[in-house]
């Protein structure tokens, strides 16, 4: 019926101490969202993520990070407002987003940067 939820997908979460084993050695694109459960931006931006998590598995890594429970890396990255959309290529962090980004704007860079790994192999 079309009042039931779809069932939420299991999107990978990134903490402190899984991220060098998950997203620094990562021979497969990464696309990070910085949120916090109480933010409105980011419970917009919650269900793109999940649905790119899902649609991408396999060729790119998208994961979340929750900025409360994870300092060091929201530390490390320098997130000062959230949601923040990190793309991490090859161990490098190449693109950076504050705020709303539209899912085929998302889509499209993840496209380009599994096109690029590709082209290389």
């Amino acid at each position: 019926m079309f009042w039931r939820k779809k069932p939420k997908y299991p999107t990978t979460q990134i903490t402190d101490s899984n991220f060098n084993e998950r997203v620094s050695e990562s021979t497969i694109p990464v696309l990070l969202d910085f949120y916090a459960d109480w933010c409105g931006p980011c419970k917009i931006m919650g269900p793109i993520i999940d649905e790119l998590a899902q649609a991408y598995e396999g060729s790119a890594l998208v994961a979340k990070v929750d900025t409360e429970i994870n300092p060091k890396l929201s530390q490390h990255f320098q997130i000062r407002s959230i949601p923040t959309l990190l793309f991490i290529h090859q161990g490098k962090l190449v693109q950076r987003f504050q705020g709303l980004v539209p899912k085929p704007n998302l889509e499209e860079m993840l496209d380009q940067y599994i096109d690029d790994l590709s082209r290389k192999a």
